[in-house]
C-alpha cells in the first residue's frame, strides 16, 4: 500500500465520524464515554487537525459532548479507556496536535490532576495489600487499560507537557509497579495472580498465571518503566525491575515458533516448559507487536543488547510468515492489523503488510468503512482499541499525514508503543 492510498483511507474513516451527533447515536451510553466512544473519535480528529480545520472543529465538539455525558451520569470508570480517565488520556495527548493547544492548557492540567490522584489511590491500595497479607498484586491494579501502567504513561506526557504538579502521581505509578516486580520468587514472578484473580473470561489453569502481553501482562508495566527511565523519570529499583521482567520475557518465549505464550500458569512457572496455546500471538494485546516494542525500549533504557536483538528476530519473523498467517482478528488495534502497524516505527515492511490488509478488509458499505471483528462477529464500532478511529489513526502515522507540532508524546503512548 502507497502512503497515498494510507492517507486516502485514514481521511474516509474521520470524515464519517466527523458529526459527534451520528457517532453519539450509535454509541451506548458507556461506550460514549470511553476510548471506545468519543475519546477515541475526539484523539483521532486531533491528530489530522493539520489536515484540514474541520477536525480540529470536531475534535472539541467531540470532547464536549463527551464532558455534557459524563456530568449526566458522575461516572468515573476507571484507568485510561473508560470514564474520566480515557477523558484525560484523550485531552492530554490530543491537545498537544492542535494548532492552538495553549487554549486547552487549563483543562489539561485538571485532567491530569484528576488522573495523578487516581494514580495515588490504587498505589496506596497496593500497599495495604501488602500490609494485610493479600495476594500481591491485581490485574486493575497494574495493567494498559484499568491500572498504573496505562496512567503512568498519560501523566509522564503531562508531566512532559509542563504540568509538573502531577509527578508525584508519576512517581507513585513507577514505585508501585517496581515493587511489583522486584517483589517476585523464583517460582512466581510479581505479577502472577491466583486464578480468582483474573476476570472469568481469562479461564486460568487452577494454578494461576502470569500474563506476558501488553495490555494485561508484564509488557505494559515494562514498557512504562522503560520509557520513563529513557526520559529522566527514575525510582530506586527501576533498572533491576526492567531487567527482571525483560529477562522473564527472554526466558519464556517459544523458541521453535518465535512467540510467546499469552500467560504462564503456575504449573508451567514450576515444571520450567510452557504448552503452546493460541491466543492471538502477533496482536498488541497479547502478542508479538507490544511485546517487542516493551522489549526494544527496555534495550534503551538499561543499553543491554539481547532484548534489542528479541525484539528485532520477534518482529522479523511476523513480517516472514506474512499476514495470511498471522494470529490477529480484524482491521483494529487491540488484536487487529492496526495493532501490528502501530507498532511497526523500525520495521517498514512489516508495516506495509499491516496496511494493506487493512485496506483489504475497508469496505464502503460499512458504516465506518472498517469493522471490529470478535470471534466471527462484526461490529460498526467507531472508538480506538476495537474500532474505526483506532485504524485510522494507525494509518495517519504510516502515510505520515503531517501534524501542527511534534507532540511530546504521540497517541499511540496510549497502547504503550511510544
Amino acid at each position: 500500500m502507497t502512503a497515498a492510498v494510507s492517507a486516502k483511507l485514514a481521511l474516509a474513516i474521520a470524515e464519517r465520524l466527523l458529526d459527534v451527533d451520528v457517532v453519539a447515536r450509535g454509541l451506548s451510553q458507556t461506550a460514549r464515554e470511553s476510548l471506545s466512544g468519543l475519546s477515541g473519535t475526539a484523539l483521532l480528529h486531533a491528530r489530522l487537525s493539520a489536515v484540514d480545520d474541520c477536525f480540529a472543529t470536531a475534535a472539541v465538539e467531540h470532547w464536549n459532548r463527551l464532558a455534557i455525558h459524563i456530568r449526566q451520569r458522575g461516572s468515573t470508570g476507571s484507568g485510561i479507556f473508560t470514564g474520566l480517565g480515557s477523558v484525560a488520556a484523550s485531552l492530554i495527548i490530543g491537545a498537544s496536535y492542535l494548532p492552538d493547544a495553549q487554549r486547552l492548557h487549563d483543562q489539561c492540567a485538571a485532567a491530569a490532576r484528576w488522573l495523578s490522584a487516581h494514580a495515588i489511590a490504587i498505589a496506596e491500595q497496593q500497599h495495604d495489600r501488602l500490609r494485610s497479607c493479600e495476594p500481591p498484586t491485581s490485574w486493575a491494579a497494574y495493567d494498559v487499560i484499568c491500572g498504573l501502567a496505562g496512567i503512568g504513561r498519560v501523566l509522564m506526557a503531562a508531566v512532559d507537557q509542563g504540568h509538573e504538579h502531577v509527578t508525584i502521581g508519576l512517581e507513585a505509578a513507577l514505585q508501585t509497579l517496581t515493587a511489583m516486580i522486584n517483589s517476585g520468587s523464583e517460582s512466581r514472578p510479581g505479577w502472577w495472580l491466583p486464578p480468582d484473580a483474573h476476570p472469568s473470561a481469562a479461564q486460568v489453569h487452577p494454578s494461576g498465571a502470569a500474563a506476558t502481553g501488553t495490555a494485561h501482562g508484564i509488557a505494559g508495566p515494562l514498557a512504562l518503566l522503560a520509557v520513563a527511565r529513557i526520559a529522566g523519570h527514575d525510582v530506586p529499583g527501576q533498572e533491576k525491575g526492567i531487567r527482571a521482567a525483560a529477562d522473564w520475557l527472554l526466558r519464556w518465549r517459544d523458541p521453535a515458533t518465535e512467540m510467546w505464550p499469552p500467560r504462564i500458569t503456575g504449573y508451567e512457572l514450576e515444571c520450567g516448559k510452557a504448552a503452546p496455546v493460541r491466543g492471538r500471538h502477533d496482536a498488541w494485546c497479547y502478542g508479538i507487536p507490544g511485546i517487542a516494542v516493551a522489549l526494544a525500549q527496555a534495550a534503551r533504557a538499561t543499553s543491554e543488547d539481547k532484548y534489542q536483538v528479541t525484539a528485532h528476530q520477534a518482529m522479523r519473523s511476523l513480517a516472514a510468515r506474512g499476514s495470511p498467517t498471522w494470529d490477529v482478528e480484524g482491521p483494529t488495534l487491540c488484536h487487529g492489523y492496526a495493532g501490528i502497524l502501530a507498532a511497526s516505527d523500525d520495521h517498514p515492511g512489516l508495516a506495509e503488510l499491516a496496511a494493506r490488509r487493512i485496506e483489504t478488509v475497508a469496505n464502503p458499505r460499512h458504516r465506518y468503512l472498517v469493522q471490529h471483528s470478535e470471534r466471527g462477529a462484526l461490529e460498526d464500532d467507531p472508538g480506538l482499541l476495537t474500532g474505526a478511529a483506532g485504524a485510522a489513526l494507525a494509518l495517519a502515522d504510516h502515510a505520515g499525514l503531517p501534524s501542527s507540532a511534534t507532540p511530546a508524546s504521540r497517541w499511540n503512548c496510549i497502547l504503550l508503543l511510544s
